[in-house]
């Protein structure tokens, strides 16, 4: 049976039953559960360290009314990485690979910001529609753009981490099959691409990575704009 390139995008069922419920609930059963003994193990301390590094890096820049979102943001960043580096492996499907899914990450909290300022700073939050020194004839124009970039951050930010894990799952479906037909026909030429297979599987995970970190620090950028 002939299968679309874009196949291992589809929600993968069973018995009628839609598996991304378990594809978006199994996280967290990945992280063991601090203990409340004074010695743990070492998995559980470096865990403990890089959150404790990622919460202080991401609020520094913020006053301490932002930093209410401490927990919110950091279990945001490990979710996403560990959803997005599960989905790298062998017959597994990746949510973050649905625009549906990341929207609805994007745009509550995208959404939870603007309220935030315009609960507590209305001016200042109205006052990053136009900027300071604008010419007159240029208000209205100006207000209309930056009202249009406010409202598109959500979709930017859906479409971002959609896109460079779609483009990157494609690479990889594209290299392990050009591996698996060339191998009995050209060992050689197979190898190389192998070689560069394993290169790009390398890049995927570092983009897994980066994109989640990214994701998370422009929610928080968002946030400080409006605290």
């Amino acid at each position: 049976m002939m299968t679309s390139l874009f196949d291992q995008f589809a929600s993968p069922t069973m018995l009628g039953i839609p598996l991304i419920v378990i594809a978006v609930m199994l996280p967290w059963t990945m992280f063991p559960s601090p203990t409340p003994q004074w010695v743990t193990n070492r998995v559980i301390t470096i865990q403990m360290w890089l959150a404790n590094r990622f919460t202080n890096q991401l609020m520094t820049p913020l006053s301490l009314g932002g930093h209410k979102w401490a927990l919110l943001l950091t279990s945001l960043m490990l979710y996403l990485i560990t959803i997005n580096m599960l989905g790298l492996l062998p017959y597994t499907f990746t949510p973050t690979t649905q625009l549906s899914m990341n929207m609805g990450f994007a745009f509550p909290l995208w959404l939870a910001t603007l309220i935030i300022g315009m609960r507590d700073q209305p001016t200042m939050s109205l006052g990053h529609l136009l900027p300071e020194g604008t010419p007159v004839p240029l208000i209205p124009a100006l207000i209309v753009i930056e009202t249009i970039s406010l409202f598109i951050r959500p979709l930017a930010l859906g479409v971002r981490l959609t896109a460079n894990l779609t483009a990157g799952h494609l690479l990889i479906q594209l290299l392990a099959t050009a591996v698996y037909v060339l191998l009995p026909l050209m060992p050689t030429v197979a190898l190389l691409t192998a070689a560069v297979f394993f290169l790009l599987t390398l890049l995927e995970i570092a983009v897994a990575l980066i994109q989640a970190y990214v994701f998370v620090l422009l929610l928080s950028l968002y946030l400080q704009e409006n605290i």
